[in-house]
């Protein structure tokens, strides 16, 4: 019996072209590698004696079985060849003129029956098909790059589409050894549709001056545990490529978030497109390389905002998850700390949870029992703030209500000897309006640790318009002590990472309430296409809906910004008492404990 699709052509042999051909030919398919460059197909050729050579020396196949994949791939430099082609897949650049003409070709070329696929990941593919003789064999196979290693492919079916070319290509790519998801026609589909969206507004961020180009990818690696921060991604990606894939979205949901902010263009228009050009938001090397080299805006070693205070022991109020690891951050880089709750029993049980904490550490070998005893012994649990009468900061981490942080401030003013450092954990709410409610604003700062605390390496370090700056030096030499990496933003709504992070959860959350893709689809889609380390709905979980529609209203209030309104199931599941794991349901059902 003969395999489906045995014979596949490619049409197009850049880096995409390319690595699709290898992973058809290493599965078996025959393989006709098209383009009208002599460069590129010799190109591509080397480039695949040279990838199965690796994979020959990893052991990953054998010594026959390269020369067997190479045996089934050969070039041609006109559609003519593939005439015999069962499928078609064409990634050439993303130009309606250029794809359109491409699929005139193929159809005086190719047999009635064969599937013709375009690799777009911005154009329409209900366009494209339309100008075909056979709309109902085009779709769309969007592979994600590098296509040998990514797992993602995304089977994009038009209204024209019949199910058995849909059938076929998501069986072929089952084959492959690729995870299919199956979505409808729209400018970035799924994965591109909520990543592209994120990326603009990390763009954004930096063209406002909130934030340096290494604060916000550091704050997105290590925040979100993302691979790549978002400007060295859009570099990577190409700037013209992405500023395409934005207007594409745009000009489909008139949504402002998708809009490409000004700097993209200015850096296309300069021909700063990222990697590919040698400079885009950092410099590299050379032109093609990942190396990124110091250029004017690379900040220097060791520079600091001056001297800061002296910091010797620490105050923690709170008795919550977030302030017991805090507390233990602190303790484990040999700070005295004072751990004050509303109720001496209260701080007791926090301490203890630390207790709990480094006992696991222990039995893991991360930390001696030694260490733990002298980590613990540096923890004095209070009953009251009182305690906190000889501390050089103290670290807040209450309920993330304006009015109780209000309170405990001017508590805390009151308390605190002069000189002392102030800081907030809130991830929400204005810090100044924190400040304000002491006699001593220039002394209040943001310190957003990100739980669990003792793991998780980001802290932002958020000035008012009125903190010091022997505060902020203050702080950043904290944060060095303690082993956290910090990332320094304004004092405006989300800071860097809720940002960033919120909207793209709103926007997933919009797709499914249009009935576009699955829970499942859309979270697989944004591990397997994008790295992140959860998918949008496992986190919304996980973080608690709740929590998460709170965040999207400040968002929402400060930015007055129409795509950033949660969306209204988000509002129905919070209202229904479904707020993720801690109830047991969310996006969904939970096993109780």
């Amino acid at each position: 019996m003969d395999t489906p699709l045995s014979t596949i052509a490619v049409v197009g042999l850049g880096t995409m072209g390319t690595g699709i051909a290898e992973v058809l030919a290493l599965a078996g398919r025959e393989v006709i590698g098209i383009d009208i460059s002599e460069a590129a197909a010799l190109g591509a050729v080397a480039s695949l004696e040279a990838s199965t050579a690796r994979a020959v020396g990893r052991g990953r196949i054998t010594e026959e079985e390269r020369a067997a994949a190479l045996a089934r791939f050969r070039t041609a430099d006109a559609l003519q060849a593939a005439a015999d082609a069962e499928l078609v897949i064409e990634v050439v650049p993303e130009s309606y003129e250029i794809k359109q003409q491409v699929f005139r070709e193929l159809d005086a070329v190719v047999s009635p029956t064969a599937i013709l696929a375009t690799g777009t990941n911005a154009l329409s593919v209900t366009r494209l098909a339309a100008e075909s003789q056979r709309p109902e064999r085009v779709l769309g196979l969007h592979f994600f790059n590098p296509a040998p290693a990514m797992k993602l492919v995304e089977v994009v079916s038009s209204v024209l589409t019949a199910p058995p070319a849909v059938e076929a290509v998501t069986a072929l790519a089952r084959e492959l050894g690729k995870e299919p998801v199956a979505v409808g026609d729209r400018p970035g589909f799924v994965a591109d549709g909520l990543l592209f969206g994120y990326l603009n507004q990390a763009a954004a961020m930096y063209e406002a001056n909130y934030a340096s180009r290494e604060d916000i990818d550091a704050a997105m690696k290590l925040g979100c545990g993302l691979p790549m921060g978002p400007l060295a991604l859009l570099d990577l990606i190409g700037i013209d490529t992405a500023r395409t894939v934005l207007e594409a979205m745009y000009a489909e949901s008139h949504d402002r978030l998708h809009a490409p902010a000004p700097i993209l263009g200015q850096l296309s228009s300069a021909g700063l497109t990222g990697r590919k050009a040698g400079r885009g938001f950092y410099t590299y090397a050379a032109p093609g390389g990942q190396d990124v080299v110091p250029d004017a805006l690379t900040p220097a070693a060791g520079a600091e905002a001056g001297a800061g205070r002296a910091v010797a022991s620490v105050g923690v109020a709170g008795s919550g998850t977030m302030a017991s690891g805090i507390a233990e951050v602190f303790a484990k880089a040999g700070y005295g700390v004072v751990l004050a709750a509303r109720t001496q029993e209260k701080a007791d049980l926090a301490k203890a949870r630390i207790a709990k904490s480094l006992e696991r550490s222990v039995s893991k070998g991360r930390l001696s029992a030694e260490a733990r005893d002298e980590t613990l012994a540096r923890i004095t649990a209070a009953g009251s703030l009182d305690a906190f009468a000889e501390v050089d900061l103290a670290v807040e981490a209450v309920a993330e209500d304006l009015e109780i942080k209000q309170q405990l401030f001017a508590a805390l003013d009151k308390v605190c000897r002069p000189g002392a450092v102030l800081a907030t954990t809130t991830s929400s709410l204005p810090v100044v309006a924190v400040a304000r409610a002491t006699a001593r604003p220039e002394d209040v700062i943001g310190m957003h640790f990100f739980n669990p605390a003792p793991a998780m390496k980001l802290v932002e370090v958020v000035r008012t318009v009125l903190t010091a700056d022997e505060v902020h030096a203050t702080v950043r030499a904290v944060c060095a002590k303690i082993r956290k990496h910090p990332v320094d933003c304004g004092d405006r709504a989300g800071f860097i990472v809720n940002a960033l992070l919120f909207p793209y959860l709103n926007n997933a959350i919009k797709m499914v309430e249009q009935h576009y893709a699955s829970l499942d689809d859309i979270d697989a889609a944004m591990k397997l296409g994008g790295g992140y380390p959860m998918g949008p709905f496992e986190l919304l979980d996980v973080v608690g809906l709740d929590v998460s529609l709170a965040i999207e209203k400040v968002l929402h209030k400060e930015f007055r910004d129409p795509g950033l309104a949660p969306a209204p199931l988000l509002e129905h599941l919070v209202a229904a008492g479904c707020l993720g794991r801690k109830t047991g349901r969310g996006f969904r059902e939970y096993a109780r404990r």
